[in-house]
């Protein structure tokens, strides 16, 4: 008879306690210990059974006694194959593609777009004839048709006209369901290379206590879906939801167990969305993907396609930024808004910036740069929905901020990075050369940048202005039409 166990699980670590405390003693958190129980069978998990018996491989735990200690020197590296998923900004973020054996976490809010992601990257591999089972878990076979219909009108157009037709989308499989266990058999008799839950909170285990959704199920679930692709090699992606409190399919325990996680992040009211790598074993974190959610699903888009023109009529409060986004620079439009406000309650909101970074900001403007705000109201956002998440993009939102307070603009064609300390004093930032080189191949003729950069930077056709302190800096605005003069 099944042994019923009781453990506690930390909703803001992960940690296991054999019992319920007020306090975390992992990571501190007060009352984050949440109850679940899980069934122990003698013998192990039926569906780690089942997948033994696939792998070719009955033998069970006797396998523990085959591991053995070796001095570090005598590792053998292997080397990593990246498969590709055929759309580029996805396999940008994940280093090249899929690895074999992978666990893939892929977050975001409700509706901002990962199922139509995934099921684009599912139809892209199949094209290549790569076996794909996308498993849906929240909708019906029916509607995943219809989402396919909008993303490969061409492919099932061609199945309408004949019946039984060959389709180049004949490799993508589609299984509705949330029992584990009957996903895994489909697994085994459909043998994809790729399998993608959407998404993981609904998934079940039948001998589990527990509602599909809790923090037992999740747990259990990923656990024996990560065994799964270890055992067999096959790539598995998972989709979480993202909670109020911003954590992926609710504990955080799922980043631990699985190789890369992946967000999915965007404002719905904008078109731009963009994939950012939080973790990732096989490859780098500092990648981001860019899209723009059409009518026919997500679009790859390029740096230019985001960027403002250079030409263009500046307004009070609008100041261009060179952000660093991974390996890549991306020219922002970084906008500042104030309105007279109560003193003592003057509002701070920022859209795609740091709101504690705009506190600090708005503090070093008063007190080094001569302007009072205390009885302003001010409102900052990055242009585009893109996060703006670097320091170096302080001295811009500076810049902006002053500009719309005095009515003030920059020169037209003019880029501003640094980053401004709690003296006032601009300072430097990393990656100078590859943001002069992307302004001047922007079209943009001037930069503004910490002075003792200058003479690290040797680029001709692009006019540099040092500044040192933050008062310095505020002297490049002018006058604009309705500007204090």
């Amino acid at each position: 008879m099944a042994k019923t166990v009781i453990h506690y699980l930390c909703n803001a670590c992960g940690g296991v306690q054999s019992r319920w405390m007020g306090k975390c003693p992992d990571c501190g958190a007060w009352d984050s210990l949440d109850k679940f129980s899980e069934s122990r069978e003698k013998g192990g998990s039926a569906i780690q059974g089942l997948v033994e018996i696939w792998a070719g491989d009955d033998s069970g735990d006797h396998q523990l006694e085959k591991a053995k200690a070796i001095p570090l020197p005598d590792i053998k590296t292997a080397d990593i194959d990246h498969h590709p998923t055929g759309i580029g900004e996805l396999d940008r973020v994940l280093g090249g593609g899929f690895v074999a054996g992978s666990v893939i976490l892929l977050g975001g809010e409700p509706g901002i777009g990962k199922s139509t992601l995934l099921l684009q990257a599912a139809g892209s591999m199949a094209k290549k004839q790569d076996r794909v089972l996308y498993v849906t878990s929240e909708e019906s076979a029916y509607q995943t048709r219809l989402r396919a219909r909008r993303l490969f009108e061409d492919a099932l157009d061609e199945v309408e006209k004949e019946e039984g037709a060959k389709t180049a989308l004949d490799d993508l499989y589609v299984l509705a369901d949330t029992n584990l266990a009957r996903i895994i058999e489909q697994a085994r008799t459909v043998q994809p290379r790729v399998m993608v839950i959407d998404s993981i909170q609904m998934v079940y285990k039948s001998d589990l206590e527990a509602a599909p959704g809790s923090v037992a199920q999740i747990r259990r679930c990923c656990m024996e879906l990560v065994f799964l692709a270890k055992a067999t090699g096959m790539t598995i992606v998972l989709v979480g939801h993202v909670t109020k409190d911003g954590q992926l399919a609710g504990p955080k325990m799922l980043e631990h167990l699985v190789d890369v996680v992946l967000t999915f992040e965007g404002d719905r009211h904008h078109s731009h969305r963009v994939v950012r790598g939080t973790k990732n074993r096989y490859g780098t974190t500092m990648e981001v993907g860019l899209f723009e959610m059409t009518g026919r699903g997500l679009c790859e888009l390029t740096d230019a396609s985001m960027l403002p023109d250079p030409s263009a009529v500046t307004l009070p409060g609008s100041v261009i930024c060179p952000a660093i986004h991974g390996t890549r620079c991306l020219l922002l439009e970084v906008q500042a808004l104030t309105a007279t406000g109560f003193l003592g309650s003057a509002k701070r909101r920022s859209s795609g910036l740091d709101a504690n970074r705009l506190a600090m900001l708005i503090a070093v403007l008063e007190k080094h740069g001569g302007l009072r705000l205390a009885d302003q109201d001010v409102f900052v956002s990055a242009v585009g929905g893109i996060k703006v998440v670097e320091p170096a993009a302080d001295l811009a939102l500076c810049l902006a901020i002053a500009g719309a307070h005095y009515s003030k603009v920059i020169d037209p064609g003019t880029a501003v990075v640094g980053e401004v300390g709690l003296g006032g004093e601009i300072r430097s930032v990393h990656q100078v050369e590859q943001r002069v080189r992307e302004v001047k191949r922007r079209g943009f003729g001037r930069i503004i940048l910490p002075e003792n950069l200058i003479r690290a930077v040797e680029q001709p056709g692009v006019e540099l202005q040092g500044v040192r302190t933050i008062s310095e800096a505020l002297e490049a605005l002018s006058a604009g039409p309705h500007g204090k003069r």
